[in-house]
């Protein structure tokens, strides 16, 4: 999937599905992610590019989803990579992968 594919339009669950399908390598970068000791959503202070596979790009190892339209993507771009910024109540993560 291009860049110019996601800039256009509306980025669903399907669209980020097929992102994993079509992308050969992918990242995760978790910018926050809930903490049950303080029951809220706390920033992620070491924040890594780590690989993912496929598999687990959405869930445990990847960025968790909550369904039911509770789910808000955006377009994420730099000068190397891009991908799909995925925020919910959970947290908040980024599905990378390299231009």
């Amino acid at each position: 999937m291009t860049t110019t594919a996601l800039k256009t339009k509306k980025i669903t669950m399907a669209t980020l599905k097929s992102f994993i399908r079509k992308s050969e390598s992918l990242f995760v970068l978790t910018i926050s992610s809930f903490d049950g000791m303080t029951d809220c959503v706390e920033k992620n202070n070491n924040q890594k590019l780590l690989p993912v596979s496929k598999e687990n790009a959405i869930g445990h190892k990847g960025v968790w989803c909550v369904g039911s339209s509770r789910d808000w993507f955006s377009f994420y771009e730099t000068e190397t990579h891009y991908g799909i910024k995925v925020s919910n109540s959970c947290g908040c993560g980024i599905l990378i992968t390299s231009k």
